[in-house]
């Protein structure tokens, strides 16, 4: 193996080790039977088998393989800046500086070329304005709303969640898919008629 071989594999071997990190950050939504509330990369690698499963769903013709790779990376910035609950309007203020710092350090792990690439792809999602970004982000918000419609509402309930508060959120899934922001009216309807999410 010549040496910028070598080089180029150790620094991808490290990146390899640096996101096996993303299965220490817990977040707040629990997995399927209560057992315990799921990590970061349980939800990523959720969120990337819906979208090869639910893609006739995506309002737009979108890049299969690249949405997924955006749906398995977008919250490794989290390894660093940790896990912001979405409603929590507090850390939501000093996310956004949290998780461009973790980027810069985290991508930077990998190969120039490579480095590039995935930033590229993250800073897509979080711009949220391709097809692929909008469908992705469908998915991030339909993927914890899944697991707590079946778990009666288990981490809405816990942190007294609104309508409003969710419908404010499920707006960008409209964006990348009509009929699953359909499907996600019709659950969030169920919820607040039994009580699971406080009447807004």
């Amino acid at each position: 193996m010549d040496k910028q071989t070598y080089d180029r594999l150790t620094e991808q071997i490290k990146f390899i080790l640096e996101i096996d990190k993303e299965k220490n950050i817990k977040r707040q939504t629990y997995l399927t039977g209560y057992t315990r509330q799921e990590n970061d990369a349980e939800h990523a690698w959720h969120m990337a088998i819906m979208v090869y499963l639910l893609k006739e769903y995506s309002n737009e013709k979108i890049d299969v393989a690249k949405t997924m790779i955006m749906c398995l990376i977008h919250d490794i910035v989290e390894i660093d800046a940790g896990d912001t609950y979405a409603y929590d309007e507090e850390g939501k203020k000093t996310q956004r500086e949290r998780e461009e710092k973790a980027a810069d350090r985290i991508f930077a792990i990998l190969p120039e070329d490579q480095a590039r690439e995935l930033r590229g792809i993250f800073e897509e999602f979080e711009a949220d304005d391709t097809p692929e970004a909008h469908f992705a982000h469908s998915m991030d918000n339909f993927q914890p709303l899944l697991l707590n419609d079946f778990n009666d509402g288990k981490s809405w309930v816990e942190h007294g969640v609104s309508r409003s508060q969710v419908d404010g959120r499920q707006k960008k899934t409209e964006m990348g898919s009509k009929l699953i922001y359909e499907k996600t009216k019709e659950i969030l309807d169920r919820h607040e008629e039994a009580g699971h999410i406080q009447h807004s």
